[in-house]
């Protein structure tokens, strides 16, 4: 959920024409400057770089240039290719590449999605829980083939268990199609919808899907449509349409798939509306109006709604109410209570059992609670200092055994098996990590920094087994500190490439994620949001002094609204860092939320502000990196972006790596890479993404040989 720009575009003349990829670049692209006023009611500003916006991403002057940037991206790794391609090769072997999930339990089928050797995409399949052979539902690698794109998302089996309805993006936009599949003759059916967000819930009867339809322009989710099967999708009925256009929409079946359920939510408020699936012309019913500073989400069990709310409860409590009492909160009743030390992050519900994820002290962890004897409730129990706990798909709530994942910085990711009823846990599978790799040579410790106002910052490190505390290892610091987003310290298997060369690798907890509960949030958003800047200077300030890192071998990553946070620190403190690394960055703030017309912009002003306001437009000016880019000495830096990005648009980075070669005073690299055929999230193979990962590592490893 980020941010786009708006649909005004201005064309300039760039200075220099498209170079060919073996041409020799003497130096950087430099973009033409070409004045453009933006108009805000508290200042206007000039912004010769925003030519680079080009809406239609067809303009061949701005393309020239993102190519040009694109050459000098290569030219400048081919120096160190030999280490692109072991790295490459390192993190890719360690990735067991006919790997398959654990199957989960769904009516009369046992679903899983698995992968084969030297292929890029899953293959989603089935098979009957009564025994026999694999059914292949979709493979995804022949759907992929001959695109350079392709994503699949939100796979939803009809209650039949007979059609497989899935969302297409072809180019990273996240602007999905609608397909639906005959699993009995492997035929897709002639119904098709675009335009769509990947939300998709079914009918009780397997006849009718509701989806939701984005605005073409603001890729806002507005409507939920009702599709029959057979009839002319154009015709799809209206049943719900969004008229708020600071609230998201997704629409999904119940876990019991007894409700058809449209789920809106801002930052500050939600509503949710539910059908009973079996009633396919019937009419949504409010389970609670929204208002200002009232979130919620529900699930169904057994006739009541259970409800984890903020009502008078920051950190979250759990409430019920009965199926046919819905439509004022005023009928909700307490269930488990608020606490200043417990976040509720979420829960699962079973016929018998209530099963709790909770944050405390920086972790997630899984509280188990009999409905009959809420007294015996009980933590899933872990031996490691920073792990994390949370639900795996648990399809089916008559059943006394709960799928639950773990992991840590050194455990890689394991699926576990709880017998609510005895306590008994089951480990069915934990992710296969070749190359030698030896859970034993690694440590993961807790560690507390100190933020400039005193608040204690939680960090988890990793490094290796005999690792020394003298002040001469390189840093590796990522941290992301937005939209209440926890960044737990979960196992990643590509950073054992630094590691294993020395590196410490943290997570710095700041302000603006949710780790520490509500309160964290809040302290690190709209006017708090210097603190999650600072907070990750504090991380690096106690993590150098403490000699855990060398001061000269720091170096930051983060990417999205993590890539603002790079942005802000990169201002604020670059000489505290050897290299900065951002990945489709959200660096143009003020500009971004001044324009109500964009992609998301009024999604976030809760978030961020709103700069039509004085205090917000002010305050947002003093730490919005393209802003704020001055004539000083900068780290070596590596940003990427994508050209489809719906979230962050390019041209955001674009401006920002211009006005930094035209600002900057020294002669440390700064290296621009788009990615011309994906948006956000990158590349769309699992090894083409790891490719790219290594390319960074590469980046990075070089700068510290030299």
């Amino acid at each position: 959920m980020f941010l786009k720009h708006p649909l005004l575009w201005f064309v300039a003349i760039l200075s220099v024409p498209v170079m060919a990829s073996s041409a020799v670049l003497t130096e950087a692209p430099r973009a033409a400057k070409v004045d453009f006023q933006v108009v805000a009611p508290h200042g206007t500003r000039n912004d010769p770089y925003y030519w680079l916006r080009d809406d239609t991403r067809s303009d061949p002057k701005v393309l020239a240039y993102l190519e040009q940037e694109n050459a000098w991206y290569r030219q400048y790794s081919a120096g160190y290719q030999q280490l692109t391609t072991q790295l490459t090769e390192e993190i890719i072997g360690r990735v067991k590449q006919d790997d398959s999930s654990v199957p989960y339990r769904k009516g009369d089928y046992l679903y899983y999605n698995r992968y084969e050797t030297g292929k890029e995409y899953p293959i989603y399949a089935r098979k009957a829980a009564s025994g026999g052979a694999e059914q292949v539902l979709l493979d995804v690698n022949q759907l992929a083939e001959g695109k350079d794109f392709y994503q699949v998302a939100n796979l939803a089996i009809s209650p039949d268990q007979q059609l497989l309805a899935y969302m297409e993006d072809l180019n990273g936009r996240r602007q999905y199609t609608l397909r639906i599949r005959d699993l009995r003759t492997g035929k897709e059916l002639a119904d098709t919808l675009s335009g769509l967000s990947a939300a998709i819930a079914w009918s009780a009867d397997s006849k009718q899907l509701f989806v939701v339809q984005n605005d073409p322009v603001t890729l806002l989710s507005t409507k939920v449509l009702r599709h029959t099967l057979g009839q002319d999708p154009a015709k799809a009925a209206l049943v719900y349409e969004e008229l708020d256009n600071s609230f998201y929409m997704w629409v999904s079946n119940s876990q019991d798939n007894r409700y058809v359920m449209i789920q809106l939510g801002s930052t500050v408020s939600d509503e949710i509306r539910v059908l009973d699936a079996a009633k396919t012309e019937g009419q949504f019913q409010v389970l609670a109006p929204r208002q200002r500073d009232f979130k919620y989400g529900a699930e169904h069990l057994n006739g009541r709604w259970i409800i984890r709310t903020d009502w008078e409860a920051p950190n979250y409590r759990l409430m019920t109410v009965a199926a046919d009492k819905i439509g004022d909160r005023a009928h909700w009743q307490p269930l488990l209570a608020h606490s200043e030390q417990i976040f509720i992050q979420s829960f699962e519900l079973f016929n018998n059992y209530l099963a709790i994820s909770e944050r405390s002290d920086g972790l997630q962890r899984i509280r188990v609670m009999p409905w009959q004897d809420p007294s015996k409730a009980y933590y899933i129990s872990s031996d490691e200092a920073a792990y994390v706990t949370g639900f795996d798909m648990n399809a089916e709530q008559d059943t006394t055994l709960l799928r639950y994942t773990y992991t840590s910085l050194t455990t890689p990711p394991s699926v576990y098996q709880l017998d609510m009823a005895s306590g008994k846990k089951t480990l069915l599978k934990q992710q296969e990590v070749l190359g030698g790799f030896d859970k034993a040579n690694y440590v993961t410790e807790r560690v507390w920094a100190t933020a400039q106002d005193g608040t204690r910052i939680p960090v988890s490190l990793l490094y290796r087994k005999g690792f020394k505390r003298d002040g001469t290892a390189p840093l590796y610091q990522y941290a992301y500190g937005s939209y209440g987003m926890s960044m737990d310290p979960w196992f990643r298997a590509s950073v054992l490439s630094l590691v294993d060369r020395g590196f410490v690798y943290a997570i710095a907890h700041i302000r603006g994620g949710q780790e520490m509960g509500r309160h964290w949030y809040e302290q690190g958003k709209l006017l708090n949001k210097i603190n999650t800047f600072t907070d990750f200077i504090a991380v690096t300030d106690h993590l150098v002094a403490e000699k855990y890192a060398a001061k000269d071998k720091v170096i930051g990553m983060g990417g999205s609204a993590g890539g603002l946070l790079m942005g802000a620190v990169a201002n604020m403190a670059p000489q505290k860092y050897r290299a900065l690394v951002a990945h489709v960055p959200f660096v143009d703030v003020v500009t971004t939320m001044l324009d109500e017309s964009i992609p998301l912009t009024t999604n976030e002003f809760d978030e961020w502000g709103n700069p039509k306001q004085q205090p917000y437009y002010d305050y947002m000016l003093s730490y919005s990196p393209y802003d704020q880019v001055s004539a000083q000495a900068y780290p070596a830096m590596l940003v990427t972006t994508g050209l489809h990005d719906s979230q962050v648009q390019y041209f955001e980075p674009a401006k920002w790596v211009a006005r930094l070669r035209e600002l900057k005073t020294d002669n440390n690299p700064l290296l621009f890479r788009t990615n011309m055929e994906a948006g956000h999230g990158g590349k769309s193979g699992r090894f083409a993404r790891l490719a790219e990962t290594a390319e960074e590592y590469a980046f990075i490893l070089n700068l510290l040989a030299k």
